[in-house]
């Protein structure tokens, strides 16, 4: 995984391989996929941001029964929407996914847009010991109430990369995936502008990101389009600088000699078409509060931490309105609130705490209305919406899809802390 020249990382992989294979097909194409668990204990595959059956989602003892070691599950879907998507492991989910079992899932557009080459980035966060191996440590509980468990090494399709090459004048639709289970990242694109236009999967306006940067917190997706405008020859740097005085060089573009393929950026429309999401009522719908709680120096009634100090005896770290999910979740726990099939619903998501959450909503696609009742710009939907320590962001959506759906935090030191809940659409 770190190079030649250096030790081979034992991982658990997807079909042998880390990140697992990338999955295409054309959207609304029946797909399936046969799991067979070769792991020594339970497992199995959520298929991230897809609008499915509810029996497909692969939360373990709430939209099916865990995949045993030994055992087999088939996974039968039709893809409504075009986009980046992503599959990962959700029983154990801390750990699985810490130790490889992450893949992308590309769902192509019937006319994509025109570009001279489609790249995808699945980007992920290792902690390595000083024999690259995975080091031990999972669970750890000044981890699960602070940042979550930060690597040491960043990779890039599974490796460390040093460059990647471009040509003078081409288009690039960039696919970026963070499929970290800690590392929120901040990617900034030295001489180059970056113009986002999808975020998880949904399109959305093109539009340079704030301040340069494509933000995106563990599970969140960005398709870029990038014009290569630099100079051949030259090499651009690509920074995550997200936790400032520990900003790294992700990669590097590296321009070849050759002459720009073409004298001006090319001219056809960056927009991607629409998918078939349904626009929520918003003079209708109900709105639900989702306070995030708990945490280091937040205090928690109730729960594994009070005051700022740990508590003893392994209990939750963080609760959603009070209450408190661990593990990986699972059947018998209280709805955070039910919802009739087809009514919209506004979310909104208070951040009681000092740190950030990715908060990730399963079998829905959702449209980010307001950040601190400011309006958010460029149409933009997601499946997590990064929220950021004592703010407010108000997201609104469809509840059309049935069944028992999760809601969490996607920084998977927290999920299992107890930052976790389930709804109800009936």
């Amino acid at each position: 995984m770190i190079g030649d020249k250096a030790p081979e990382t034992a991982v658990w992989a997807y079909n042998g391989v880390t990140p697992g294979p990338v999955l295409r097909l054309r959207q609304g194409t029946p797909f399936r996929a046969t799991v067979e668990n070769h792991l020594a204990e339970d497992t199995t595959v959520h298929w991230h941001g897809i609008r499915l059956p509810n029996a497909m989602d692969g939360v373990p003892g709430l939209t099916q029964k865990p995949i045993p070691p030994g055992g087999r599950f088939d996974y039968a879907f039709t893809p409504p929407d075009a986009g980046t998507f992503w599959y990962h492991s959700h029983d154990d989910g801390l750990l699985q996914m810490g130790r490889g079992l992450v893949g992308a899932l590309i769902i192509e557009e019937a006319e994509p847009p025109a570009v001279d080459r489609d790249l995808l980035w699945t980007i992920q966060d290792w902690r390595l010991e000083s024999d690259a191996q995975i080091a031990p440590g999972f669970n750890n509980r000044m981890e699960e109430a602070m940042a979550g468990r930060i690597g040491n090494m960043v990779t890039i399709n599974g490796f460390v990369p040093d460059a990647v090459r471009v040509r003078a004048g081409e288009r690039v639709r960039l696919r970026l995936l963070n499929a970290a289970i800690g590392r929120i990242m901040a990617l900034r694109f030295e001489g180059h502008r970056p113009v986002i236009v999808a975020l998880d999967g949904q399109p959305c306006a093109p539009h340079e990101p704030a301040d340069g940067r494509v933000l995106l917190g563990p599970a969140m997706r960005a398709d870029v389009m990038l014009d290569m405008s630099g100079e051949p020859g030259r090499s651009y740097r690509v920074v995550d600088d997200f936790y400032g005085g520990l900003s790294y060089v992700l990669v590097h573009l590296a321009y070849d000699e050759a002459s720009p393929l073409r004298p001006h950026p090319l001219d056809a429309p960056r927009r991607l078409p629409s998918n078939p999401v349904p626009r929520p009522d918003l003079a209708t719908a109900v709105t639900q509060a989702v306070h995030m709680q708990g945490g280091m120096m937040g205090g928690m009634r109730g729960g594994g931490m009070m005051g700022g100090m740990m508590g003893m005896g392994g209990g939750a770290a963080w609760a959603i309105n009070g209450q408190s999910m661990t593990g990986d979740g699972g059947a018998g726990m209280k709805p955070l609130f039910r919802i009739e099939r087809g009514r919209s619903c506004i979310l909104e998501f208070r951040n009681e705490t000092m740190w950030w959450h990715p908060m990730h909503l399963h079998g829905h696609s959702f449209n980010v209305l307001t950040r601190d009742g400011v309006p958010v710009p460029h149409d933009e939907w997601g499946d997590t919406v990064l929220v950021r320590p004592q703010e407010r962001v108000r997201v609104a959506f469809v509840a059309d899809n049935p069944g028992d759906w999760m809601l969490h935090c996607h920084i998977m030191d927290h999920q299992v802390a107890g930052l976790m809940g389930v709804f109800q659409v009936s």
